[in-house]
């Protein structure tokens, strides 16, 4: 008999008990099995003109960059194509059961970073594409993400399947344990460096060089990699296209447009945090290209610097509508930003205390952005070279972490209630990454062509 997982039944308060029956007669009329399709339409959207749709209002130049990014493997293709996927899950099985959507839960969307009392957590950290809706969107995301790396690193159809078995084990154990934990506990609850060795314990030495990584990943490791001294003044060194400094550009009247940006920014922020930012001058600015799918979107870091000396790098990035919108309707927040400050807020345990949003005019338009710490003991793990017993294992950990996400912001007994106490969500979920990772070659392939043809540019 299949081990079942979940709260005992005496701990479960008559409120809890029907909020779990709420989730299995939700499962009644829509069946588990059903999410284990991948639901493709005869005439199903070209994935590539999904991408072209999104570089329109992108950096021209830049978009090239994205391309080549995307079409290096089936795995960056897949990390830079949330977009397409989102139009896929749109037509699939729905559960109702709604919760704050990272929107992009793929494996390389976890990592280490600096809570709000500097010490390491691991955690969600990509909030680009957050709205809420149906819980099993992001777990499907990253159930077919950890099938598509399994593939991309070599590893047998067994052991792919049994890592991304693990990722959904990993999510459905931590909901069911959430379901009597109390809504301020869950708050607190966070995945710290001492459980995230636990939970890798085989591979205890990756796991700290990981972490020595994140520990000397600060503003000071920033301005010794990032900066050189010019003329007596600290400058961002060049590195085009990736860095691209605008200081030396800058006159005064943007000047004023960066004080009234950043006069926005602190209005996002509690006054004490705000006061913290008052401390500091403007050093620099510079374009940077970050990620892969973001390619081509307008992201910024800033210099600065206080009384004393000590750096402080921000990092600001443009925000658009998230690729949910279009299927789960408008987000409840008009500035896009603020959409991705409030649903990392929602979903985090702790976070980085200097987080906000802004907007700007560039280029006849407003462009709205996200502002953070860069560097800020920030850390992932290096998904393409883990063999199967360690992506079995740091895939239960991202499943986990998720479902605490889900957890905070919606109704874990429900979705307890839904994915059920054996081991039929595992396949499913299983069933549903195999085929979508067999989607994401042939659309990696449609991308490729549509390069070979002319039709999409990339950088050389």
């Amino acid at each position: 008999m299949a081990k079942k997982t979940g709260p005992p039944p005496s701990a479960l308060t008559p409120a809890l008990r029907a909020r779990v029956e709420t989730g299995r007669d939700r499962r009644a009329s829509v069946p588990l099995e059903s999410h284990a399709e991948v639901s493709v339409p005869e005439v199903r959207p070209d994935p590539v003109q999904i991408l072209l749709a999104q570089d329109e209002g992108r950096v021209a130049s830049l978009v090239p960059i994205r391309h080549a990014r995307m079409n290096a493997t089936p795995f960056t293709f897949f990390r830079g194509a949330a977009a397409i996927m989102a139009s896929d899950l749109s037509r699939g099985a729905s559960s109702g059961l709604t919760v704050q959507l990272c929107g992009d839960a793929h494996l390389s969307n976890f990592g280490l970073f600096n809570g709000a009392d500097r010490r390491l957590v691991f955690d969600v950290n990509d909030f680009d594409e957050t709205l809420p809706g149906p819980f099993e969107w992001d777990l499907k995301r990253l159930a077919a993400s950890v099938s598509i790396a399994a593939r991309h690193n070599g590893l047998a159809p067994k052991e792919a399947r049994t890592a991304t078995r693990a990722a959904v084990r990993g999510y459905r154990k931590a909901i069911a344990a959430s379901v009597v934990v109390s809504p301020l506990d869950l708050l607190y609850y966070r995945v710290d460096v001492a459980r995230y060795l636990e939970e890798r314990e085989e591979l205890h030495k990756g796991s700290r060089r990981e972490i020595d990584k994140a520990s000397r990943k600060d503003s000071l490791r920033a301005l010794a990699k990032l900066t050189e001294v010019v003329d007596g003044r600290r400058r961002i060194v060049p590195s085009p296209p990736l860095i691209v400094p605008l200081g030396e550009e800058l006159g005064e009247p943007d000047a004023a447009r960066i004080r009234t940006f950043f006069d926005r920014y602190r209005q996002s922020l509690p006054p004490y945090r705000a006061a913290v930012i008052d401390r500091y001058r403007f050093l620099d600015l510079a374009h940077k290209v970050v990620g892969v799918g973001s390619v081509g979107t307008r992201c910024f870091i800033v210099l600065l610097e206080s009384d004393g000396g000590a750096p402080l790098f921000l990092q600001f990035k443009e925000a658009t509508r998230s690729v949910l919108e279009p299927f789960l309707g408008p987000s409840q927040y008009a500035h896009s930003g603020e959409r991705v400050v409030q649903g990392q807020r929602s979903m985090q345990a702790t976070g980085d205390v200097l987080l906000g949003w802004s907007h700007a005019e560039a280029d006849g338009r407003t462009v709205e952005f996200y502002l953070r710490q860069l560097w800020d003991g920030k850390a992932s793990a290096a998904v393409d070279e883990m063999g199967p017993k360690r992506l079995k294992r740091y895939a239960a950990l991202c499943g986990g972490t998720l479902a605490l996400a889900h957890a905070r912001t919606g109704d874990a007994a429900a979705i307890h209630g839904y994915l059920g106490e054996d081991r039929t969500a595992d396949d499913v979920f299983a069933d549903f990454a195999e085929r979508y990772a067999d989607l994401n070659e042939s659309d990696h392939a449609a991308h490729a062509e549509a390069i070979r043809a002319g039709r999409v540019a990339v950088a050389e």
